[in-house]
């Protein structure tokens, strides 16, 4: 699977291990930065990640900062983008299954790298299972289009 990353600084040690981690399974990894632990300000790299997402360059991305919340945020105003800020495999289970969610948000400073690799497993093994929840999904859409 092509899967984009992007982080900031508070991210970046954690992007870096998960980055060797999807290559070590044969992923095709996307890294739109930050390449460093220099501060920098997560809109630039997470957008950068979400774009190559919602373009057609990667299948889903992968976006780390402290929280997760700032760069969940930036993702989200990219058109196309569904980017869920997840904890735990049954958050990152259940948007995948009922959101189709397309980008994953974590946050390095509120979980250890074993818990954000299992996170990082069930997102990327999860399918949508449509049905009902394309209603839901299409309904996102609507008020996306709506600006």
């Amino acid at each position: 699977m092509k899967i984009s990353m992007g982080c900031d600084h508070g991210g970046y040690l954690l992007k870096e291990r998960i980055k060797e981690y999807l290559s070590a399974q044969g992923h095709e990894v996307t890294d739109c930065g930050c390449h460093s632990l220099d501060s920098c300000d997560y809109p630039e790299f997470g957008a950068a990640a979400a774009r190559a997402v919602a373009g057609g360059a990667c299948e889903r991305g992968i976006v780390i900062c402290t929280t997760g919340i700032g760069i969940s945020i930036t993702a989200n105003k990219v058109k196309g983008i569904r980017c869920a800020l997840c904890a735990d495999p049954l958050s990152a289970e259940m948007t995948r299954k009922h959101n189709n969610a397309n980008v994953l948000a974590m946050g390095a400073g509120m979980l250890g790298p074993n818990m954000a690799e299992r996170i990082v497993d069930t997102f990327l093994s999860t399918e949508f299972e449509g049905g009902r929840h394309q209603r839901r999904v299409d309904g996102i859409a609507a008020v996306e289009a709506e600006g």
